[in-house]
């Protein structure tokens, strides 16, 4: 015979058991991001201009020496500390000890030196690519590395925090594009082209203690329609630099957090300054005439931007406000091109996928077409944009946001996609680059954007604000974006 065991329970024990599942209850560890752009052509940041190739890996995958905080400032990551020489030239870094590489090989010295070097060799694909071609690299042992800097670069610690600087392991670098190393918390462990990213928390990162998020997943939502219904859904959790339009449904709702942050991006109109009749300052200056930047920020922006009439941002130290410069003016801008012999204008706007640049170029085309200007829209993809526009320069217009820091830089590369070649420029950012007096060089930094807003180089339209929708519990999030980064190692659940 089976005896029944009775269990007799006391109030206070009764009392202990009800408070088990508070106990036992975990906060949830994984998170479902989203972005409207898939990484292209891979996930190595040093091997294309994508900024979504940064969104998904920097400071998940890849670290660098210094990292950048939402506010702009510059904090210690793989390096410990440094000191700066008082030319500004020479950086000494002292590197943090018994870090490793995720398929298990040590950092060191030697692998900042293989990282900067291959960065600037001239076979080199990355976008910084001149920047570290004037940085020499020398190993003082494991742990010390000097950075020599043939130019002066008061934001050198900022840039050795953006995803170009990353610190990548030298025997796997060259397969970082499908299969990522780095000495981040995460390692990738799934990516369906088209569809999403899985990135893995790392058992063995050294602060994998204070590291939530167990797993992250990106989806790739192009459709600013889908990306609504998504986040209303709950299929997404984070989707940071949202399409503007459709926020309304979420402001009022408890369920979500909208943020609004500020950036230091320049969304422009793009113009291949080689392209007849483009190659003539009249043209250029008449385009931007017949840009009214705040009925462009309505229609391409919803609202979230500032107009600019150069290309650097209201947000950045040295700002001179130019849009006075060529501002909207129809009636000059017809009589401009009339004085440059152009009649019968036509020409074609390359628009990527972004909804910023599809919904501004019907804006745009309207306002050209009033001016003489007849626009054919053309969609393109983003890796066809990054081919043929940003590689082949295959385009006369096109609209796109530069959402890199202090990239003014651009207009002296040689072979840059704008084609534009102005030997007054390069010597003036040659003397700002040289220049170490902090009050001179903003002066000299005043002059190189008047410089570019008088040579009407693109169509200045508006710095962008980002737009941020999450699901309310989720903290950690940046409130505002220098750069373009999910940052997934400091996101934790309420």
């Amino acid at each position: 015979m089976i005896k029944r065991r009775s269990v007799l329970t006391s109030s206070a024990s009764l009392a202990a058991l009800a408070s088990l599942p508070a106990f036992a209850q975990s906060k949830k560890d994984t998170v479902v991001l989203a972005m409207t752009l898939e990484p292209s052509p891979g996930l190595d940041p040093t091997g294309g201009a994508a900024s979504s190739i940064a969104e998904v890996t920097l400071y998940n995958i890849y670290e660098t020496l210094t990292k950048i905080n939402p506010d702009g400032s510059v904090s210690p990551l793989l390096a410990e500390s440094w000191e700066v020489s008082p030319d500004l030239r020479t950086y000494t870094f002292r590197l943090r000890k018994g870090v490793k590489f995720s398929n298990g090989e040590p950092f060191n010295a030697r692998a900042v030196k293989f990282s900067f070097d291959r960065a600037g060799d001239e076979k080199s694909t990355n976008k910084d690519k001149r920047t570290f071609a004037n940085i020499s690299t020398q190993v003082v042992d494991d742990n010390t590395v000097v950075l020599i800097n043939k130019e002066i670069d008061p934001d050198f610690l900022f840039l050795v925090g953006q995803a170009t600087a990353i610190i990548v392991e030298p025997k796997s670098a060259a397969t970082n594009a499908t299969q990522p190393t780095g000495t981040g918390p995460y390692k990738l462990e799934n990516w369906v082209k088209g569809s999403s990213i899985v990135l893995a928390k790392r058992d063995d990162y050294r602060n994998a203690a204070n590291v939530k998020i167990r797993r992250a997943t990106f989806r790739i939502i192009p459709d600013p329609a889908a990306q609504m219904t998504a986040l209303l859904a709950g299929d997404v959790d984070v989707f940071q630099r949202v399409t503007a339009r459709g926020i309304d449904q979420f402001k009022g709702n408890p369920k979500f957090q909208v943020l609004t942050s500020g950036s230091r991006a320049k969304t422009i109109l793009a113009l291949n300054n080689k392209k007849k009749p483009l190659d003539d300052v009249r043209v250029r200056r008449a385009i931007n005439m017949a840009l009214d930047r705040n009925a462009v920020i309505k229609g391409a922006a919803d609202g979230f931007g500032t107009p600019i009439g150069s290309y650097y941002p209201p947000s950045a130290p040295g700002y001179v406000d130019l849009t006075k410069v060529n501002a909207y003016n129809p009636d000059q801008a017809r009589a401009l091109l009339k004085e440059a012999g152009v009649n019968n204008l036509e020409l074609t706007i390359t628009l990527p996928p972004p909804p910023y640049a599809r919904q501004g170029g019907e804006v745009i085309a309207s306002m050209l077409d009033k001016v003489g200007i007849k626009t054919k829209l053309q969609n393109v993809e983003w890796a066809q944009w990054l081919s043929n526009v940003y590689g082949n320069k295959n385009y006369d217009m096109t609209i796109i946001s530069h959402v890199e820091p202090f990239d003014l830089g651009n207009f002296s590369r040689p072979g840059y996609y704008w084609n534009y070649e102005n030997p007054k420029f390069n010597a003036l950012y040659d003397k700002y680059k040289q220049t170490a007096n902090a009050a001179e060089r903003t002066k000299i930094l005043g002059d190189i954007q008047r410089l570019v807003a008088d040579d009407a180089v693109h169509g200045y339209l508006y710095q962008p604000q980002w737009v941020t929708i999450a699901n309310k519990n989720v903290k950690g999030l940046w409130t505002n974006m220098p750069i373009f980064v999910n940052d997934i190692s400091v996101m934790h659940w309420a």
